[in-house]
């Protein structure tokens, strides 16, 4: 990925962050819609183990992915600071459920980095980049590339 054609160097990047662990992660705003407090969900046979559920958000059904199940680290308790970001993915709403909301940040495109290529294999290919901010290192997602093409298609989100 050429970063420098994804980001003009003098842009300033609106980020929504986020924890998985101790680790932070960013996704941009323009495509979250809402974030809220997790929510009771409704288990859905034969979908793949990243999918919690599915909720209903006022009057529409939701499916929930767990990032971390999502991105192979160890499952975590849900706590008072478990949030849910609904997002905007091909056109349809999902939620994805993180450890915890960090802030909205502004972040200079030029501090942004290519991932280093040990981790930039194609399991990985949802990561944009790394950014640097105040000694903190935040990996900003491609939230249309967290689920394949495949996987859109198995739970009915291509447009």
């Amino acid at each position: 990925m050429d970063l420098k054609k994804d980001f003009d160097s003098k842009e300033l990047l609106q980020l929504v962050t986020f924890r998985l662990g101790n680790e932070e992660f960013s996704l941009d705003i323009l495509r979250v819609q809402e974030i809220i407090r997790h929510m009771e969900l409704t288990r859905v046979p034969r979908t793949p183990d990243f999918v919690d559920g599915v909720i209903n958000l006022r009057g529409r059904v939701i499916p929930v992915l767990d990032l971390r199940k999502r991105f192979g680290l160890p499952s975590d308790e849900k706590t008072n600071e478990t949030r849910i970001i609904v997002v905007d993915v091909d056109n349809k709403t999902v939620g994805l459920k993180v450890d915890a909301v960090s802030e909205v940040l502004r972040l200079p495109a030029d501090t942004v980095e290519p991932a280093p290529a040990i981790v930039t294999g194609a399991e990985s290919d949802y990561i944009k980049g790394v950014g640097k901010l105040d000694g903190r290192l935040l990996i900003l997602l491609d939230v249309e590339k967290i689920l394949t093409r495949t996987e859109r298609d198995a739970l009915g989100l291509v447009a």
